[in-house]
Formats: C-alpha cells, sequence, structure tokens
C-alpha cells in the first residue's frame, strides 16, 4: 500500500510533485487505505529535522524520560535523528558498569557491560522499535567528572567506520559519533588536551558546553536582583570558547560549541569562523524566543544553563543567525519532573524540554519576524546538524529527476515514488504545513516530561508527518 501526498511543495526549489510514501495501512491525514490520496498543496516536504543536543536520562533517570518516550517526542516535532548526550546514569563512557553505580541494574540486568552496549541494543533489550535514528555521543572524561580523560581504548571501537565488517545492525545503526562532557566544560589543562587528542586519533569532533560557573543560578543583572538570587556572569561562556578557540587554532580539531547565549561569544565565535578555523556553532529555541526578563513570568521553567540571557543578548542570538555565525538549532531537550522544577531557583534543575515544539517557537519567532526564510530555517534545524552528525539529507530534486521517466504525474507534476528509491532507508524526511497556527500544549506531548516555558504559546509552523527510512514515523493531524 502506498499514500500519494499530491501537489505538495518541495522545500529548496518550489516545486510541486506527487509524493509516493509506502504505508503499512494505517490512517494518514485523518484517512484510511481506502482513500490513499491526501491533497497536500499546503504542505511542504524537506529533509527531516537533526538535533545535535538532547537527553533522553536512559538509563538511570527513567522517571523524567526514556528513550522510547524521547524518540516518540522527537518523531513527533518532524526529527529524524538525534545525538545522545551522554550524561545518562552511568555516563556514556565505555566503562564497564559496576553493580553498586547508580544506574547500573538497567545496564547489567539486560545482559549489557556498558552503556554503549545497552543503548546500542536498546530496540532488541525492550522489544520496540523507535521512530528516530539515534547516535550516541561518549564521554570526554571518565563518568563525566573531570578528572580523567575518558579512554578511547573502551570506546574508539564503536566509532562509524572502525572495524564495521564485525559488529551487527544496532551497532552499525547508533555509532559514536561525537565526544562531550555536557552539561559541564572539560577543564582546563592536561585533560583538555587529551580529550582534544582522543578527538583527533579518533576523527570525532569535541561538543563544548561552552560555560562554566561555580554559584549562581540565572544570568547576573537586574532580574537576579530582583528574584534575590546570585547572577551567572556573561564571561562565563566568553571565557570556554576563547580558550577552545585558542586550542582550535593550536590543534586544528573541529569544537562545536553548544547552546551559545551572549553577545561577547557570538563576536569570538564569528572571528574564529572568518579566521577559517574549524569552529560551528548553535543555539536553541529558548535563546532565541525569550530572555531574562522571561523568568519573572516563567519562573523555574525557564531556569536553564547557560542561563537566559539580557535581551541585548537575545538580539545578538537573532543577528548571528541571520549573519550565518550559528550554523545550526539544537533543542538542549532536558527532561525533568515537575516536582524537581517546583524546588525554586537555587535547588531546581536546569534544563526545558523542546522536540515538540522547537519548529514552532522558531518559526513564529524567526520566519513570521523576518529573521530567515522558510527555507534556511530548514538549514539550521535538519539539514546542517544532519551532516555534522553524519546524515547527509537525501537531495529531493536529484531523486526527482533520477526518477523522472517522462511521464508526468498528475496535472503535469512530476513524482517522487519513496518505494522506487534506490536506497529508500535514505528517506528521512519532514512534511511540513509552513502556515499552521496552533497553540503548544504540554499535556499532549509524547514525551514523558512537562517542564516547558512555551505551554500555550500560539505559533505558526508545524510538523504535519515525519518519515524515516521511507515510512511514516509519525503524524499530526
Amino acid at each position: 500500500m502506498a499514500v500519494t501526498l499530491r501537489d505538495i511543495r518541495v522545500w529548496d526549489t518550489g516545486e510541486h510533485i506527487d509524493l509516493v510514501v509506502p504505508t503499512t495501512g494505517s490512517p494518514v491525514f485523518g484517512r484510511g487505505v481506502d482513500a490513499p490520496d491526501v491533497d497536500a498543496s499546503r504542505l511542504t516536504v524537506a529533509p527531516g529535522f537533526a538535533d545535535p543536543h538532547v537527553h533522553f536520562r536512559d538509563p538511570g533517570q527513567t522517571a523524567k524520560e526514556t528513550m522510547i518516550t524521547g524518540c516518540r517526542a522527537a518523531a513527533a516535532g518532524g526529527y529524524t535523528s538525534v545525538l545522545i548526550m551522554p550524561n545518562t546514569v552511568p555516563a556514556i563512557d565505555g566503562e564497564p558498569v559496576l553493580p553498586d553505580e547508580l544506574g547500573a541494574a538497567e545496564v547489567l540486568e539486560s545482559g549489557c557491560r556498558t552503556v554503549i552496549d545497552y543503548l546500542q541494543h536498546y530496540e532488541a533489550i525492550h522489544d520496540v522499535t523507535l521512530p528516530v535514528r539515534y547516535d550516541l555521543c561518549v564521554a570526554a572524561t571518565k563518568g563525566r567528572a573531570g578528572a580523567v580523560a575518558s579512554d578511547p581504548e573502551r570506546w574508539g571501537w564503536y566509532v562509524r567506520g572502525v572495524d564495521e565488517e564485525h559488529k551487527d545492525a544496532a551497532q552499525l545503526a547508533h555509532p559514536v559519533t561525537a565526544v562531550s562532557d555536557d552539561g559541564s566544560a572539560v577543564p582546563s589543562g592536561a585533560v583538555l588536551r587529551e580529550v582534544l587528542d582522543n578527538c583527533r586519533k579518533t576523527g570525532l569532533y569535541l561538543i563544548e558546553h561552552c560555560e562554566h560557573h561555580e554559584t549562581g543560578a540565572v544570568n547576573a543583572g537586574p532580574v537576579a536582583d530582583r528574584l534575590g538570587v546570585p547572577g551567572i556572569p556573561e564571561e562565563t561562556e566568553l571565557a570556554v570558547v576563547a580558550r577552545d578557540i585558542e586550542l582550535v587554532r593550536e590543534t586544528g580539531v573541529h569544537v562545536h560549541f553548544q547552546h551559545v547565549s551572549t553577545a561577547i561569544a557570538f563576536d569570538a565565535i564569528r572571528a574564529a569562523k572568518a579566521e577559517g578555523l574549524p569552529v560551528t556553532c548553535e543555539t536553541a529555541p529558548h535563546y532565541i524566543a525569550l530572555c531574562d526578563e522571561d523568568l519573572l513570568r516563567y519562573g523555574t521553567m525557564a531556569k536553564m544553563n547557560p542561563p537566559l540571557r539580557s535581551a541585548a543578548d537575545r538580539d545578538a542570538v537573532l543577528a548571528a543567525i541571520a549573519d550565518g555565525t550559528v550554523d545550526m538549532i539544537a533543542t538542549d531537550h532536558a527532561p525533568h519532573t515537575l516536582g524537581e522544577k517546583q524546588l525554586g531557583f537555587l535547588d531546581a534543575p536546569n534544563g526545558i524540554i523542546g522536540l515538540e515544539c522547537a519548529y514552532g517557537v522558531c518559526h513564529k519567532t524567526l520566519v513570521d519576524g523576518g529573521i530567515v526564510s522558510d527555507a534556511r530555517l530548514i538549514e539550521l534545524m535538519g539539514v546542517a546538524p544532519a551532516a555534522m552528525m553524519g546524515h547527509p539529507a537525501l537531495n529531493l530534486t536529484t531523486a526527482i529527476d533520477l526518477q523522472d521517466d517522462g511521464h508526468a504525474g498528475a496535472n503535469g507534476r512530476r513524482v517522487l515514488d519513496l518505494g522506487r528509491l534506490a536506497s529508500p532507508d535514505l528517506a528521512d524526511l519532514v512534511i511540513l504545513d509552513t502556515a499552521e497556527q496552533w497553540t503548544i500544549r504540554a499535556d499532549d506531548f509524547k514525551s514523558k516530561a512537562r517542564n516547558t516555558p512555551f505551554d500555550g504559546w500560539n505559533v505558526t509552523g508545524r510538523a504535519k508527518a515525519t518519515i524515516v527510512g521511507g515510512q511514516f514515523a509519525a503524524l499530526n493531524n
């Protein structure tokens, strides 16, 4: 069976085509298999979104999120691939899990020795098919403790392209593709140099949490004073960015800066790029749409690390997106329980969830706000992060050209049949309604968590369907 999305717009060329998607018979856009044609003239087909920065809390903190709920949330938001950060419990560092470690039971009772093994074989262990692709980011230091660099002898074999003839299908599907201690910056000194050397030897890049502070809960300034809580100066971000840029200049290792939030850090990154250094950076929907003044409205639901910065810094985020300094947008999807987020500014954990509303928030702020075009937002959320993660996007026009046998579809439109692709498994796509107006309802999320300041926001632009490997993985009717 198949469903044909008639008159759908191709995201980058504007051509309207008929897109044929194989289906197992489930209703599509409110229609069953007895009505296999869908009027898709309002819709756009684009490469699936990719998120290089998610926390799924599995193993060790599954009251917050699991691989199942996290992947379902990603698919619902239009994401076809994600990169799992290493701050699981135990950490993803390649070390054998010890029985007395927090979270060890989930790994050891599954018959696995390491968290890498557990996550790679998660679907078989839990008898589930996850709807999105996922890669693993290995911890830069053992246990993410910052004291000793993690050992490539423990995790280097899992890197994409290494000894692939001896790996099983799950190991091939979920490789280690990056290094990070996300949640904290890698400490300066010998440890950082060893981490960079490990990246150089394995061909991976370092994802750097570009911010470090010992005290503070929110951005330093009038809002912190009004709330009566200690502030975090913006220089804490620049200190890590400037330090790492100097080491990139020395070593040539690619460093990717996470969740950049300040004007001064963007200035440093902009200059490094002009110099030709291998640095990239991301920002997140919350730094695009919010500033520290919003803490007065949303409270700890908007507490994060780095903290929401000043309105001037938010303007700098928008400027950095507009001029291309920002390479991509990542959600930093960070689930917490509502009980934790109600502990107050000093004790509540940092972070918000974002996979299911990121496109709507970014479209409302960036496209409706005249900062970027629809196509550029797709590049920021899909094409660029997918390329960095090693998942090149399907070139839709090339695929259409290869199938074009001179016989047009209805009304002269060309046809792209995903079932006829030479490699249908490469067809990771999102179907977008760029004009849909909708209200974010956290209670409707697939995620286990509800910690978002965007609940109740009216936004535009929505992922209507997610296609992974040429098959529907999620539908939003």
